[in-house]
């Protein structure tokens, strides 16, 4: 199903079940927002929680450190609910506007103290943390989370990632593959290269025609198979372009209708 079937209309599998919430995502397009009307919402923890254990371990073991200010502003955003589970659950850590001080000094105290921290970011706010800073955070997991288009001059992935390891002095950055529309998230652990959990698969067709599968590490339309949408849609073609891998890894290379998909562009100014 077209992703953005989920713009204009309730997508469910359940009848007669009341929903209890609706995440929404942003409007950056100017085409409308995605709604994913929730039946569930301990499921979602349940799956976001098994998602990160699965690539990361015990969430206890972290402090999470969210710099996520354009999804905070936003109170229906899928990732605020799962932020603040894993904070919930951990014990340890903080959301943070554009109180980049405290962001600096907090990672700091954490470097002194030995702590296991994941800093989460949304990716215009880490590249103006790391314009602002730089130092070492080779110990600590930095994770971007996407784009946020129409923040910045265009820019790639991989040149994002470039200065953020050149300003923080680390060899890898991490980072989070999710959407509104589905409940899991893949993860990748540097070099843009996604992995996902057992129940969730993507698959790339050609982009004129969506039953046509691509070849094994053929650039084409990324389509995600998400058992746990069990009350929406498990089966969703998206507006994204990528690659997949022999070992069932990933990539994500650019958007549908970007004429350059040589890099996904993360900033429009």
């Amino acid at each position: 199903m077209p992703i953005e079937f989920y713009k204009n209309h309730i997508v469910s599998s359940a009848n007669n079940i009341n929903y209890i919430k609706v995440f929404e995502s942003s409007s950056t397009s100017g085409i409308g927002i995605s709604s994913h009307y929730v039946y569930d919402l301990s499921f979602y923890f349940k799956t976001a929680q098994n998602c990160f254990t699965n690539f990361y371990g015990d969430i206890k073991n972290f402090t999470f450190r969210f710099l996520l200010p354009s999804y905070i502003e936003r109170g229906n955003s899928s990732l605020i609910y799962m932020a603040n589970d894993f904070l919930k659950i951990s014990g340890k850590g903080s959301f943070y506007q554009k109180n980049f001080d405290k962001l600096y000094n907090d990672l700091n105290d954490d470097l002194k103290k030995g702590n296991r921290v994941v800093l989460l970011g949304v990716s215009f706010a880490l590249l103006d943390f790391a314009k602002k800073y730089n130092f070492d955070l080779s110990k600590i997991i930095i994770m971007e989370t996407g784009g946020m288009k129409g923040r910045r001059k265009e820019i790639t992935r991989q040149e994002l990632h470039d200065f953020l390891k050149k300003q923080f002095n680390t060899e890898k950055v991490h980072s989070e593959y999710g959407m509104t529309e589905i409940f899991s998230q893949a993860y990748s652990k540097g070099d843009g290269i996604y992995n996902c959990v057992p129940w969730m698969k993507v698959i790339t067709t050609e982009p004129g025609d969506p039953f046509a599968l691509q070849k094994i590490g053929k650039t084409g339309r990324i389509n995600i198979i998400d058992l746990a949408n069990i009350y929406t849609c498990c089966f969703l073609s998206t507006s994204d372009i990528g690659r997949v891998y022999d070992d069932n890894s990933f990539e994500v290379l650019g958007r549908i209708d970007n004429s350059d998909i040589r890099g996904c562009s993360l900033f429009f100014e």
